[in-house]
């Protein structure tokens, strides 16, 4: 999307300045040394990356930026979709403006000069910032091409990670790319992979076992708005993405928009807004399980409302009716259309979009299929108390400290270490992560965890390398 969309101008030469600004303020953190220290791992006549971070969003752009800070350089960036495209800002993100509040930091890791503000401000103005009360979504996605560009990220487009299976001491990654399958090799691999996680997304049986697939998609697909104008339109679910996609519908010209929710009344209360503090954010990982899964409990049973400017979009449109307390009974497909039964009435509609998130199963990952087998649970390291149980909080992966995997069998597949898990699936194990806000606490546990092994992993090598140190400090001094 271009900057027109936003409705203001565009003061291109004070962004170069503020650009410069960063590259210069980056070359006053050159403490300790400008080092390059990992040792190369040797693959016949390849090189193996350090770190293969797939995703090129938000969260695998800062990784990378963090990784470089620390001398980490031999880094690889995939992601599946075209460039301009990574992440959901421009794809399924269909909120005009973000729910976070516009002084949001994090992927800057507190260089005030790669904030978003400092963006914002440099592009728009100051007077602009003022009167801004939540950041657009489509200036976080301009933020975020400059945040690449101004650190000089590369990401290799239009790429598909299929498998990843250990090879010897590194990892294997069988890809998809243009040009055609190949295989990378690398030390550490981060799946940098948003919302969707270690998943995929959850469409309701009694969706895709009784339509046909023209007639329903989920709100994480790419939609065709333009083909419901005119059309009855179905929304399941009570969150952001139901009410934005809702939305989208009306914006789009439908006849009609019915959001159905299973709840008896919508919440008003943000759950995840009371995490957001330095403790939860930096150290949730570091409490007792029985608290941690206390946490996810409360966090499932109350839900996370959609944002008030979501709903108010909806309310204006007359053609829009929230059905609450009415969960889908029975579907009958038709010719042309379909009936929905609820506890209710009947109802047809044209279409359904399924805002219903997304399933926690591993083995539904195709880059995991190979050894989701061999990583544990939350049910398998944890027995919730009587009256506390829940499938959904048992199926999360139970991460290590770096947010890597572990194993399900002790000593059975140690490489799993090598796997960092950074998205949304961490929820269980690490807290309030994969949101902007978490991003400065959770990207130095993530890339101090790597940055660990990779040293770590090779100390002899180093210590003979120490051994043999033999460059001067100054001209030889004769007494």
């Amino acid at each position: 999307m271009t900057v027109v969309a936003l409705g203001l101008p565009a003061r291109e030469d004070r962004v170069a300045q503020l650009t410069e600004c960063v590259r210069r303020d980056l070359t006053y953190l050159n403490y300790p040394v400008n080092r390059e220290w990992t040792l190369p791992r040797k693959i016949g006549d390849r090189t193996a990356f350090d770190v293969l971070i797939v995703g090129g969003g938000q969260s695998g752009l800062v990784a990378a930026f963090a990784l470089g800070q620390e001398r980490v350089s031999n880094v690889l960036i995939v992601d599946r979709n075209a460039a301009g495209q990574e992440g959901p800002w421009n794809t399924y993100a269909r909120m005009p403006n973000l729910r976070t509040p516009k002084d949001v930091t994090g992927p800057d890791l507190g260089i005030p000069s790669l904030t978003p503000r400092a963006w914002y401000e440099a592009r728009f103005g100051p007077d602009a910032w003022a009167g801004l009360a939540t950041f657009p979504r489509v200036a976080w996605h301009q933020y975020l091409a400059w945040y690449r560009d101004t650190l000089g990220l590369k990401v290799q487009n239009h790429t598909v990670v299929e498998r990843i299976a250990p090879h010897g001491d590194v990892l294997a990654a069988c890809i998809a790319g243009p040009a055609g399958r190949n295989t990378l090799y690398a030390r550490k691999i981060v799946l940098a992979t948003g919302l969707e996680g270690s998943s995929s997304w959850r469409i309701p049986e009694i969706v895709s076992a009784n339509l046909a697939k023209s007639k329903f998609a989920h709100a994480g697909d790419d939609i065709d708005f333009v083909a419901l104008r005119g059309r009855r339109v179905a929304v399941l679910g009570a969150g952001a993405s139901a009410f934005d996609n809702a939305g989208a519908a009306l914006d789009a010209g439908a006849q009609t928009v019915d959001l159905f929710v299973r709840r008896p009344a919508l919440s008003n209360v943000n759950p995840l807004y009371w995490m957001t503090f330095s403790g939860v954010l930096a150290y949730f990982h570091d409490l007792p399980d029985l608290h941690r899964w206390r946490f996810g409990r409360h966090l499932e049973i109350a839900g996370t409302p959609p944002p008030p400017t979501s709903v108010a979009r909806c309310k204006r449109f007359a053609q829009f009716t929230i059905r609450l307390g009415e969960p889908w009974t029975g579907v009958l497909d038709g010719p042309e259309d379909f009936t929905v039964e609820t506890p209710n009435r009947r109802d047809r509609f044209d279409f359904v979009i399924c805002a219903t998130g997304a399933s926690q199963s591993l083995e539904l990952r195709s880059e995991l299929s190979d050894v989701s087998d061999q990583v544990a649970l939350w049910r398998d390291r944890f027995v919730a108390p009587l009256g506390e149980e829940s499938e959904t909080l048992g199926g999360y992966p139970y991460l290590g400290p770096a947010f890597e995997f572990t194993e399900r069998e002790p000593g059975a597949a140690p490489w799993l270490r090598n796997i960092h898990n950074f998205s949304f699936s961490a929820v269980a194990s690490m807290g309030n992560v994969g949101g902007a806000p978490s991003l400065r606490f959770a990207i130095p546990r993530l890339v101090g965890g790597i940055v660990r092994d990779l040293f770590v992993g090779d100390a002899e090598a180093y210590l003979e390398d120490f051994r043999n140190f033999r460059t001067p400090e100054s001209e030889q001094v004769h007494w």
